[in-house]
């Protein structure tokens, strides 16, 4: 089905071959003084048949200019399919009297939770388990493909074992919009609890004693606002709200210190932070503050036992000797008097602190430097802190952070590596002796070779002069001169875009693509301050950065114009349709998913979905005129220009309630109406999924073919 000129639903019995044109119904927005006129709001109503229509119109467009890629389309898919161990285990995890792992079968779509139970009390080597070998006590626990049966998309939220381990609570969404049903399962018996509890959030938190489930359920704008109590057995109209969050900037949480001892209420906005405690085995009494909320000071707690006393371990980035500590510190206090602080680590500029952990006999600290996150070691003594000791894992580019390691006393450590050609690597460090043993490495099938490849670093200049770091992958054996090149970037809410393995990315490098990533300012990987100086009135640096980037990679012959596509979704979306707007002759094409394009008409609408709640990054141009003239000269909406674009490829989900469907129809609908030249124009829309696009693991390898192999195409390897 397509449109007419006038917006008229027609048919065609043969491929699609006219772009569907949406019709333009004018209406004002007006702020400051500013009138817009927005010919597309009325694709809006999602309700409307006419809606419906344009979006299946533009569906059979883009599967009618895209089916003469199905071939290699299929092809990329059983590539990722062939080097992917379908039937498979992850490495068990230790939790109270049993070892905790799920299974993936070949031609199933979801994940198995299993458990098996422990050898002794001193089993702390996790047993090793293969496909097709049966496990001795092994307790299937949650089977997601049965749960997923009748629906088109299915998502797990919470899953959450109790203290005993003799119930599990769950919840799942069905519809992609991030509303979940929690259900209650007896693990001993194997029976489901009669309450289901509808409409909250994905998350769910056990009393220690396993009598209450606290839960969290969402405002109209789809806010985090309350958390609950719910005694099992009982009704849910007799739950009790235990906190309600009334600043709608702030979104709140709740879960339980790994000591087991405390329940802790998180609620925080984008610059701010507070946080509730109770015991655990108290889940009937009233929480109290720690440490009561002030304006642009954020904190995180961590319960800790040091020289046999309760402490509590407070990140945060308060002013320190009279000055911002705005890549955090490290403090202890008593639990009884959190303000009462002693430092513990000081600020650095070099170094962003990221997050504490602890547990009974030592501390383990995440901590970015040098644009990449790091572990390191802190031994807990009878009189205080042994020495600080980082975890070195012999890479030039790297990931590494905590696994899973839900245990308060625990001999070893679960620690995760990964870079753009390592497989994951999962450990266990023995503190003592600084032993690593590797527990579990990420299949490739298919022969994969790490030395086949090379990963680097390099910087390029922004346009005042900031160093901008740069990663890049590759096959060694590529040829000299300018290759084809996937530019990727994001750039937004302090969000790092680390090292990463990724099975499907071999289908572009062994094709001969360079795969890049842009680290521009608004993301998190050099500090605090990196992130401030891309978001409210800096924001166009994340913009600029990323072409400086772009330039950089042609100037330097890695690439050139017309061999270069550019890449990001969400807010990384923004970043591709502001880029889109300001140097279009960059790039031979732009992919982008569930962007953010635009950005001034959803941030301007308080009763949209999580729109106070990004006053903090954007600014607020309801109320600031400033903010409005600012943005207005970004969005990229409202900035689509009578001149020649890359190809475009835009890919969104109908049920999505973070960046809702119509920003980027809008967007698509308003390039065809005013670009020049001939460049593809594609909009997709999944009618049935949400921000994280389609569900199940064969459904998510299609998606990614899809955008592959149109991403080749674009470039000019479609027969490569």
């Amino acid at each position: 089905m397509a449109l007419d000129s006038s917006g008229s639903a027609i048919s065609n019995s043969g491929p699609v071959v006219t772009a569907p044109i949406a019709k333009r119904v004018p209406s004002e927005r007006v702020h400051h003084g500013d009138v817009f006129v927005d010919e597309y709001e009325w694709l809006r109503e999602k309700k409307d048949p006419e809606v419906i229509a344009y979006l299946e119109a533009e569906n059979a467009y883009t599967e009618a200019q895209t089916e003469k890629l199905r071939p290699l389309r299929e092809k990329i898919y059983d590539e990722i399919k062939g080097r992917t161990q379908e039937t498979d285990l992850s490495l068990p995890t230790r939790m109270g009297e049993y070892w905790y792992y799920s299974r993936t079968f070949e031609g199933k779509q979801h994940g198995v939770s299993c458990r098996c139970p422990l050898a002794g009390p001193d089993d702390w080597t996790p047993p090793k388990l293969e496909a097709g070998v049966e496990i001795p006590g092994e307790e299937v626990l949650l089977d997601a493909n049965e749960l997923a049966e009748g629906h088109d998309f299915f998502a797990l939220g919470a899953y959450s074992l109790s203290h005993a381990g003799d119930m599990l609570a769950y919840s799942v969404d069905t519809e992609g919009n991030e509303r979940y049903a929690l259900r209650i399962k007896n693990l001993r018996t194997g029976e489901m609890l009669p309450e289901e509890i509808a409409d909250i959030a994905g998350g769910a938190t056990w009393s220690l004693d396993g009598t209450h489930v606290f839960y969290q359920t969402l405002d109209e704008s789809w806010r985090p606002d309350s958390v609950w109590r719910h005694r099992l057995g009982t009704e849910r109209s007799a739950d009790v709200r235990v906190f309600h969050e009334a600043d709608e900037s702030f979104w709140v949480g709740i879960d339980a210190t790994r000591s087991e001892r405390f329940l802790v209420i998180r609620t925080g906005s984008k610059v701010t932070s507070e946080e509730w405690i109770l015991e655990a085995d108290n889940p009937e009494g009233e929480f109290r503050v720690l440490l009561p909320r002030r304006e642009g000071v954020e904190y995180g707690t961590e319960h800790a036992v040091i020289g046999g006393e309760d402490k509590l371990l407070i990140l945060h980035n308060d002013v320190v000797d009279g000055v911002k500590a705005v890549n955090s510190v490290l403090a202890v206090a008593p639990l009884a008097d959190p303000a009462n602080m002693t430092l513990l680590i000081p600020h650095r500029d070099d170094v962003r602190l990221e997050g504490i952990d602890a547990f009974s006999d030592k501390l383990v600290l995440s901590y970015r430097r040098e644009a990449l996150p790091r572990v390191a070691v802190w031994p807990l003594t009878s009189d205080g802190f042994g020495e600080l000791s980082d975890i070195d894992f012999d890479l030039a580019l790297f990931s590494a952070g905590l696994g899973g390691n839900p245990e308060w006393e625990q001999p070893m450590l679960r620690i995760g590596v990964t870079s753009f050609i390592t497989p994951t690597q999962i450990f266990d460090y023995v503190p003592g002796t600084g032993e690593m043993i590797l527990r579990k490495e990420q299949v490739v099938l298919g022969g994969y070779n790490a030395d086949e490849y090379v990963q680097q670093r390099d910087w390029a200049i922004a346009a005042d002069g900031t160093r901008v770091p740069v990663s890049l992958v590759q096959r060694k054996d590529a040829p000299a001169g300018p290759k084809p090149l996937m530019l990727y970037g994001y750039g937004s809410y302090e969000a790092a875009i680390d090292p990463y393995f990724s099975v499907a990315r071999l289908s572009l490098l062994d094709r001969g693509m360079v795969f890049a990533v842009a680290h521009v300012r608004g993301g998190g990987e050099m500090g605090r301050l990196w992130y401030e100086d891309g978001k409210t009135l800096t924001k166009k640096n994340t913009f600029t950065d990323f072409v400086s980037v772009a330039q950089h990679l042609v100037d330097t012959e890695v690439t050139a114009p017309d061999r270069m596509v550019a890449d990001g979704g969400s807010a990384g979306g923004l970043l591709m349709g502001a880029v889109a707007n300001m140097a279009p002759e960059l790039f031979s094409g732009i992919l982008t998913s569930v962007p953010f394009v635009d950005p001034l008409t959803s941030i301007l609408d308080p009763s949209l979905p999580l729109t106070v709640t990004e006053w903090d990054e954007w600014g607020n141009p309801l109320a600031d005129k400033q903010i409005y003239d600012y943005m207005k000269t970004y969005t990229p909406y409202e900035n689509v220009q009578a001149q020649d674009y890359p190809a475009i490829l835009a890919i969104t989900g109908l049920n999505d309630t973070r960046v809702l469907y119509v920003e980027p129809a809008k967007w698509v609908a308003k390039l065809r109406a005013t670009k020049t030249g001939h460049s593809q124009l594609l909009l997709k829309t999944e009618m049935t999924a949400g921000h994280g696009g389609v569900s199940g693991r064969y459904e998510k390898w299609k998606e990614i073919a899809f955008e592959f192999a149109w991403l080749l195409d674009t470039v000019g390897l479609a027969d490569a």
